[in-house]
């Protein structure tokens, strides 16, 4: 029961017992008055005692009061004063009109009439901008603010320990690597065991070197794996070092003649072992997806990131696994009831050519294939093959729009998806969404946008072009594909296009399927016909290349018309061309394009990865051929965007 209540009760009480006293002694009156006399009498001086005891009760109520709340407000001016808690009230100028003693010996002076800045210049930032709750530096300690704008109150807590720890937390969280030799099987074939064991001994030293130094827990998994173990402090100083062990490893191996290099994949930011593991083979299989040679580190809901990549994808020797691919694309399309083929938005010919070649593998093995194209989104050299097609009435009924495959398409078709993996680009994005059996044919080097659950992903960053990937597969076909000279023109195309005619990214199996082609009915005077250039188009890309400049470290940065639209085959043209020009190792051409989007074209030598570069800009490619497109901008800030990612990319940011 509530004392208050507690109090009540005995109130009444009190009162009921005398009442009952009152009128027990009136009756004893009536019948004998001197003992009733008597009673009034010592019922008297009980009442007195009663208010005397109740009179005690209150004085003693009343100075109980008076003690507590004493010592309660004099407790209050004691926190308000000793307490580690700075506490001040400013005006609408940001001036401070109170404080207590504790911002006072903070300051080592009276602050009264300051403004708030004498604390921290970031303070009077916050608080301008209406911040509810903040962290600020002051006298080399951090303090977490609670702001009460209305009031012009702020309070400041000292949480310079508790950020330390939290700084040694993050700094001691577990990060697991796992470390891949890109091309030890290719180039140890056939060689002595007593020199592969030395070469390998060799790079096993430097990875052991290179743990000593950096506090890394490093252990061989196989002749070609290992897995490194070590903390965020670590990664961090890696990642300050660029991960210098990539070209120690390439160069000291090029040395012995036999350029082994390094891929890496790290997984950080989860307190999961098996969660680091997962992130860091994911990290993995993306480094060796980009063509290896570097570094990919991810977190789980992170961007990676990338170190390395220096160097081109070295050419794999064997063709088991095209065999191997070829066979198992043969069984999908035999268990589907139609095959499209799709390839990336403004197809260039490349892309064109391989979904050819891919219609031809669908033809061999008994089912109807189809080509989604969109007429209207085609560059200049695509055109002239499409004219060639449309004489081809077999062939031509064999392209349709993204429209026509939408309602064609069922449970059972196998979509296939040629020289792009990120569902971004493709022809169609929404149809890609729509199937339920997805492959996967790719030469460039994958990107974080990557389409999902794919059943089968061909990517070789090696490769030529796709038609180079398209063109094994072919040959690899248990029945012999039915290929004409236009589909063979159209393949060879794809690779002349994406080789610049045999000069860049070209190793021996992309003579291979050349020579393939050749002997198959390509004719190489279609080739240079399909690839004719238009009068208009030189004279316009010479115009901008006229306007190029050399950007320091070779550079060479062409910018576009302002006005002027122009295609995107064209910006290529020139990037490739200012490539040719004495003192360039890279070049970069900017351009509006007609949908009113900025485009870099990108190329260079192999000495800088224009790859990083483009990808700092939403972009991707490979390390000598990249490019981008940015919506929302003008040519001049993208220029301006462009340069300071070339100096982040110098500077080794």
């Amino acid at each position: 029961m509530p004392k208050s209540l507690l109090r009540k009760w005995h109130g009444y009480h009190v009162i009921a017992l005398l009442s009952v006293a009152v009128i027990f002694i009136g009756i004893l009156t009536y019948y004998q008055w001197q003992i009733g006399l008597l009673g009034f009498v010592g019922l008297g001086f009980v009442l007195y005692l009663i208010i005397r005891a109740r009179l005690e009760f209150e004085r003693e109520l009343t100075e109980y009061i008076s003690t507590i709340t004493y010592r309660v407000n004099h407790a209050g001016e004691e926190a308000m004063n000793q307490l580690p808690i700075g506490i001040l009230l400013y005006n609408e100028n940001h001036d401070i009109q109170w404080n207590n003693p504790y911002l006072t010996k903070l300051a080592d002076k009276n602050v009264l009439g300051e403004q708030l800045s004498i604390f921290s210049k970031q303070l009077i930032n916050e608080v301008g901008d209406g911040k509810k709750r903040f962290l600020v530096e002051m006298r080399d300690e951090k303090y977490r603010v609670f702001h009460y704008p209305d009031e012009g109150l702020l309070y400041f807590i000292n949480v310079t320990d508790e950020q330390e720890y939290k700084y040694l937390f993050e700094r001691e969280k577990t990060v697991v690597g796992l470390i891949y030799l890109d091309n030890y099987d290719e180039v140890t074939q056939g060689m002595d065991d007593q020199i592969r064991s030395k070469l390998l001994t060799h790079v096993t030293d430097s990875l052991n070197q290179w743990s000593k130094k950096y506090d890394i827990f490093i252990r061989r998994t196989a002749s070609d794996r290992f897995i490194a173990v070590f903390n965020e402090g670590t990664l961090k100083a890696l990642e300050e070092n660029r991960f210098t062990v990539l070209d120690e490893i390439r160069d000291n191996t090029t040395k012995e003649k036999v350029p082994l290099t390094l891929s890496v994949g790290i997984g950080s930011g989860e307190p999961s072992l098996k969660e680091l593991g997962s992130l860091a083979q994911s990290s993995l299989d993306l480094a060796l997806g980009r063509g290896g040679d570097q570094v990919a580190i991810k977190e789980k809901n992170g961007k990676g990131r990338f170190y390395g990549g220096k160097s081109n994808a070295m050419e794999k020797r064997t063709r088991v696994r095209a065999r191997v691919i070829s066979h198992a694309i043969r069984d999908f399309v035999k268990e589907s009831d139609k095959v499209f083929v799709m390839g990336h938005k403004n197809p260039d010919m490349d892309s064109v050519g391989a979904a050819i070649g891919m219609l031809k593998i669908a033809e061999a093995n008994g089912k109807d294939g189809f080509i989604i194209l969109n007429p209207n989104e085609v560059n200049l050299s695509v055109h002239k093959l499409l004219e060639e097609i449309e004489g081809h009435n077999d062939l031509w009924a064999q392209f349709i729009t993204p429209e026509e495959a939408r309602e064609e398409a069922t449970d059972d078709t196998l979509m296939v998806v040629v020289d792009t993996h990120k569902p971004s680009l493709v022809m169609d994005p929404k149809l890609l969404e729509k199937m339920d059996r997805t492959i996967v044919i790719d030469h460039h080097r994958r990107g974080e946008d990557f389409i999902e659950d794919a059943v089968l992903v061909y990517m070789e960053p090696y490769a030529s072009s796709t038609a180079e990937l398209i063109t094994e597969l072919l040959e690899y076909q248990p029945s012999r594909p039915n290929l004409g000279v236009l589909e063979s023109t159209a393949l060879l195309a794809g690779i002349v296009v994406d080789t610049k005619s045999f000069a860049i990214r070209t190793g021996s199996r992309t003579f291979d399927a050349a020579s393939y082609l050749r002997s198959r009915g390509a004719d190489t005077t279609l080739v240079q016909k399909l690839l004719k250039e238009d009068f208009d188009q030189y004279v316009k890309r010479s115009k901008l290349i006229e306007k190029a400049y050399i950007y320091p470290g070779g550079m060479a940065i062409a910018r576009g018309y302002t006005e002027e639209t122009y295609g995107q085959v064209l910006i290529a043209q020139a990037a490739d061309t200012l490539l040719t020009m004495n003192n360039v190792v890279a070049s970069f051409v900017i351009s509006k394009l007609e949908d009113g989007r900025i485009s870099i074209s990108a190329r260079s030598l192999g000495e800088v990865n224009v790859q990083i570069i483009m990808e700092m800009m939403d972009g991707g490619g490979h390390l000598t051929n990249a490019a981008t497109q940015i919506e929302g901008s003008t040519i001049e800030e993208t220029e301006e965007t462009l340069k300071e990612k070339i100096d982040e990319y110098f500077k080794g940011g």
